[in-house]
C-alpha cells in the first residue's frame, strides 16, 4: 500500500526514527510553478494596507534575527489512492486520508497499520475526543470511529461508532416543520444537518464541545457525550460563503471560522446558555479567501492563511472593553495560496499551493521571519502536522500531506535560545 524510501544512510535513519515521538501537532486545508525566491519578511509597518481603524503602535525596536535552521527529508510515504486531503497526529499514530479511505501509519516503524473508511467519501478534516476519532466529510457527514482489538487478526482495527447527525437525532426533529431549513428553491433540511462539505472540526474537551463548519457557509455546535449520543446544540449562518476553516481557543471559548468570502469571524457563547454563540467581530483584511487558521500555544495570536498568498497575524487589542483584534504583522514569500497552517513550539509552519512548505519565526525577537524553505512536492501541499521530540524545542519532525498523494517527513533543527 505504501512504500517508504529512506534519503538518508540507515544508520542516520536509525538514530533519528528511534527518537520519533511525543506528541505535538494540529492538522488543520491550483497549482503554480515552485518559486526559488528568496523568503522575504514584511513587517506591519510596510502592510499599510492591512491596519485595522485601531489607533495602535507596531514599530518594532528590537533587532529582528535569523536564528540558525537546517532540516533535511527523512523519507516519504506513498498511498495508492492520490490526494492527501488530510493529516492527523494520535500519539504515535499518523491519519492520512485520501480521496477514497484513511490510511493508518505507525509513526515509529513508518509501517501501516490499517485503512479503513472505504467508501465514506472524501475526508476534510480530522479530530480526536478521548477514545473517539472523528472525520469531517465531503458527503455532508460527521462520523465518529474507535480503534478496537480484533483477536482473531491480533492487531487494532477501526471501527464506525456513529454518524452525525445521529438518527436519533433526526428523528426527534423531522416531524416538525421549524426544524427545517431551506437550502435550495425546492429543497429543504433539517438544521442540525449540514447541506454540504463539511470542510472543518475543532473540539473544546474542557466543556464537552465540538464546532463543525461546512461550504454550506454555517457553524454547528455539538455536545460531546459519553454514550454515543452526541446531538446539535446550534446552527449559525455563519458567512456568506463557505466557511473552510475553524479554530478554537479554550482559555477563552472563542471560536474562529475562515471562509471563501476572505472574512474571519470571531464567535463566544453567553456564559450562562452554552447553545446562543454570539458574533464578537468580524476581521475582513485578506484579499481572497482565509482558507488556514492557527492560534500559537497560549491561544493570545491568531495566524490566517489566504488565497491572496499571504499569512496575517492578529493580536488582541489589550484594555479594550469591546473585542477586537489587529494586524501586527503580514508573512509574505510564498507564490501560492496558503492551504495550512500549524503552530508548534514557537514556529509557525505553512503549506502552499506553491507546492512548498515555509518555516516561520514570530515572537519579541523575531517579528515574521521566513527560516527556511521545505521543497520536494510536485503539487499542493494540503495538509501539516508537526511531531515533537519530548522537552527539546530546537528539535521536531513536519509531515506534510500533498496531493500528488506523498507524505513527506522533514527533520527541522532550530537553535534559538529564546522565544
Amino acid at each position: 500500500m505504501e512504500v517508504f524510501q529512506s534519503w538518508l544512510s540507515d544508520s542516520c535513519n536509525n538514530s533519528i526514527l528511534s527518537k520519533y515521538p511525543s506528541l505535538s501537532s494540529s492538522p488543520a486545508t491550483s497549482t503554480s510553478q515552485e518559486t526559488h525566491g528568496t523568503p522575504t519578511l514584511c513587517e506591519d509597518t510596510s502592510f499599510n494596507s492591512l491596519e485595522s481603524g485601531y489607533s495602535h503602535n507596531n514599530n518594532y525596536e528590537y533587532p529582528i534575527q535569523n536564528p540558525p535552521l537546517s532540516h533535511f527529508c527523512i523519507g516519504f510515504l506513498k498511498t495508492v489512492t492520490p490526494q492527501i486531503c488530510c493529516l492527523a497526529v494520535q500519539n504515535t499514530t499518523l491519519y492520512a486520508a485520501t480521496i477514497k479511505e484513511i490510511n493508518v501509519f505507525d509513526l515509529i516503524t513508518f509501517s501501516r497499520v490499517d485503512t479503513f473508511g472505504s467508501g465514506s467519501g472524501m475526508v476534510k478534516s480530522i479530530t480526536f475526543s478521548g477514545k473517539n476519532i472523528f472525520t469531517a466529510h465531503q458527503d455532508c457527514k460527521i462520523r465518529v470511529w474507535q480503534r478496537v482489538i480484533k483477536k482473531s487478526l491480533n492487531k487494532h482495527k477501526h471501527q464506525l461508532i456513529s454518524t452525525l447527525p445521529t438518527f436519533k437525532d433526526r428523528l426527534s426533529k423531522c416531524l416538525l416543520a421549524k426544524n427545517y431549513v431551506q437550502i435550495r428553491r425546492h429543497k429543504q433540511k433539517l438544521w442540525i444537518e449540514h447541506a454540504d462539505a463539511v470542510s472543518g472540526l475543532a473540539i473544546n474537551s474542557d466543556v464537552g464541545l465540538m464546532y463543525s463548519v461546512s461550504w454550506d457557509k454555517s457553524l454547528k455546535i455539538w455536545q460531546l457525550s459519553s454514550d454515543y449520543n452526541i446531538r446539535c446544540l446550534e446552527s449559525i449562518k455563519a458567512h456568506t460563503d463557505a466557511v473552510n476553516a475553524v479554530a478554537v481557543n479554550p482559555v477563552d471559548m472563542t471560536i474562529y471560522t475562515g471562509s471563501a468570502d476572505g472574512h474571519i469571524k470571531a464567535w463566544r457563547s453567553s456564559s450562562d446558555n452554552r447553545k446562543k454563540h454570539k458574533l464578537l467581530t468580524t476581521l475582513a483584511k485578506h484579499d481572497s479567501s482565509v482558507n488556514a487558521l492557527a492560534l500559537n500555544k497560549d491561544r493570545s495570536v491568531l495566524f490566517s492563511g489566504g488565497g491572496d498568498k499571504l499569512i496575517l497575524v492578529w493580536e488582541k487589542v489589550e484594555n479594550e472593553k469591546d473585542y477586537e483584534m489587529y494586524v501586527s504583522c503580514c508573512l509574505k514569500g510564498h507564490e501560492g495560496a496558503i492551504l495550512c497552517l500549524v503552530h508548534v513550539n514557537g514556529v509557525l509552519i505553512s503549506g502552499s499551493s506553491d507546492r512548498t512548505v515555509r518555516i516561520w519565526k514570530y515572537g519579541k525577537r523575531f517579528a515574521g521571519v521566513c527560516l527556511g524553505v521545505l521543497r520536494g512536492h510536485c503539487k499542493p501541499v494540503k495538509s501539516l502536522v508537526a511531531v515533537c521530540y519530548g522537552d527539546l524545542d530546537d528539535s521536531m519532525s513536519v509531515l506534510s500531506g500533498s496531493l500528488d498523494g506523498e507524505i513527506r517527513a522533514w527533520k527541522v533543527l532550530i537553535s534559538d535560545d529564546s522565544d
